[in-house]
């Protein structure tokens, strides 16, 4: 099956500072977490993704359709729910005004967004809070309005970049049975918490210095871990070996 978003000898970067160098990723349908310390380019690769920053160098692909110019960008946010880590919106606007205001920012169809936006809001549990103003809500439900905001209209590629933070715990297992409810969607979620990972995620990666330096399954990452590595459990352990230099488990 044909990827939804793929990346080939990705070079990405701010200034005179190289980011990523060399990167090569295929994302297809399912959940895909992407694992790694500050500064490791998994925020930088997610803005790629979402045709926010133009590569500086090698090859972006959405849907089969290479991105390389403002009319092909365009065309590919059409297909694309991003949630950066900080998000901006409107105090005034109430929850489904925001999330159907992002909805037309992705050319969902008129006849379309008012259906939609509602659907995505029900979907965060925020239907009891439709109408509420943005500025009022606490920090836990604006992110769950982000992520409505991310998921309406039904893009083909979610990019969500540490969705989980601010929200408690029965939340954030609400968060999980949400991601596991998502069919024909290929999503890449952030995230500190490699518990989550292990929750959701079919496929995992690992990002250290702008590369990958794993890629497979919660298990397989798990499976790295030896006594005495550093972590509370198995995948953390994994974790932290492969963060160590361990080659690439490829799938």
């Amino acid at each position: 099956m044909e990827p939804v978003v793929r990346v080939a000898g990705l070079v990405q970067g701010y200034r005179r500072r190289t980011v990523i160098d060399g990167l090569d990723l295929a994302v297809g349908e399912g959940v895909l977490g992407l694992l790694g310390p500050n500064g490791a380019g998994k925020s930088t690769l997610l803005r790629t993704l979402a045709t926010v920053a133009p590569p500086v160098g090698g090859v972006l692909e959405v849907c089969g359709e290479r991105v390389d110019s403002e009319r092909t960008a365009r065309a590919a946010r059409r297909r694309i729910g991003f949630l950066p880590q900080d998000f901006g919106y409107h105090p005034g606007y109430t929850v489904e005004e925001f999330v159907r205001y992002c909805g037309w920012l992705r050319e969902v169809p008129d006849g379309q967004a008012a259906e939609a936006a509602r659907k995505a809001v029900e979907a965060v549990g925020l239907a009891d809070r439709a109408g509420t103003r943005m500025k009022s809500l606490s920090g836990g439900m604006l992110r769950r309005a982000g992520i409505a905001a991310a998921l309406v209209g039904g893009p083909r590629l979610v990019l969500l970049d540490e969705p989980t933070v601010g929200l408690d715990p029965a939340q954030r297992l609400e968060f999980r049975a949400l991601l596991r409810s998502l069919r024909g969607t290929a999503l890449v979620l952030s995230t500190h918490l490699v518990e989550d990972v292990a929750a959701v995620c079919d496929q995992v990666v690992v990002m250290n210095g702008g590369r990958i330096v794993f890629r497979g399954t919660a298990e397989e990452l798990a499976g790295l871990a030896r006594d005495g590595d550093p972590g509370d459990t198995p995948l953390e352990r994994g974790y932290m070996r492969a963060l160590d230099g361990r080659p690439v488990v490829r799938r």
